[in-house]
């Protein structure tokens, strides 16, 4: 897999290999693979043939949170949330050369974040989201104008409630890349979908 400095602007997030088959084709340069209470053989299964899928179409995977299962198998990239962070073997991460993208929804997890020297750093909910219920109230644009200022030089990822239609307002804002999940998994022509997100984001 091809050596990547930053991310793509349209960012998916897709919960198994089957949706990732689905869309990586279609042109998708960055894309989350997020299991969920997966068998540890599923795990591996599916990292393995995602990894194959992301280096025949030249796409960046991150695996999202098997920080062990990504170093064994040979990912470059993971995305770990502040609780997988607290338990996760930093210097394992970085002494096999994964790159590190690390979830923040306040101040103090910004911090946090930044201390363990990430790749990047998301910011969410921006909108109101309905793929999960949120201990945290959406951010909105000045949040995210907040953390760009304060992350600097390193990418920032905006998630949450992201529709094309908010997307420029939120790349406006300082936002170097957009997390979309619900938008198009709940779609009822995702593949299309998707389509329209990288016509905008890449005009």
């Amino acid at each position: 897999m091809r050596e990547r400095t930053g991310l793509d602007v349209f960012y998916p997030i897709v919960p198994n290999l089957e949706w990732l088959v689905r869309i990586v084709p279609l042109g998708v340069q960055t894309i989350q693979l997020r299991l969920k209470d997966a068998p540890e053989t599923e795990v591996r299964k599916q990292i393995s043939a995602s990894i194959e899928i992301a280096h025949e179409y030249d796409c960046q995977l991150i695996i999202n949170d098997y920080w062990v299962q990504a170093i064994d198998i040979g990912a470059d990239y993971i995305h770990l949330g502040q609780e997988d962070l607290a338990d996760a073997d930093l210097s394992a991460i970085k002494g096999a050369g994964l790159k590190l993208g690390i979830s923040s929804h306040d101040p103090d997890e910004l911090e946090i974040a930044l201390a363990a020297e990430p790749d990047y750093v998301a910011l969410g909910p921006v909108f109101e989201t309905k793929l999960k219920k949120m201990k945290w109230p959406p951010q909105g644009l000045d949040r995210v104008a907040q953390w760009k200022h304060r992350v600097g030089y390193l990418p920032l990822v905006a998630i949450g409630g992201i529709t094309p239609a908010r997307a420029p307002d939120v790349l406006a804002a300082g936002a170097d890349a957009v997390s979309v999940v619900t938008d198009f998994l709940t779609h009822p022509e995702p593949e299309m979908r998707v389509r329209e997100w990288l016509a905008l984001l890449r005009q």
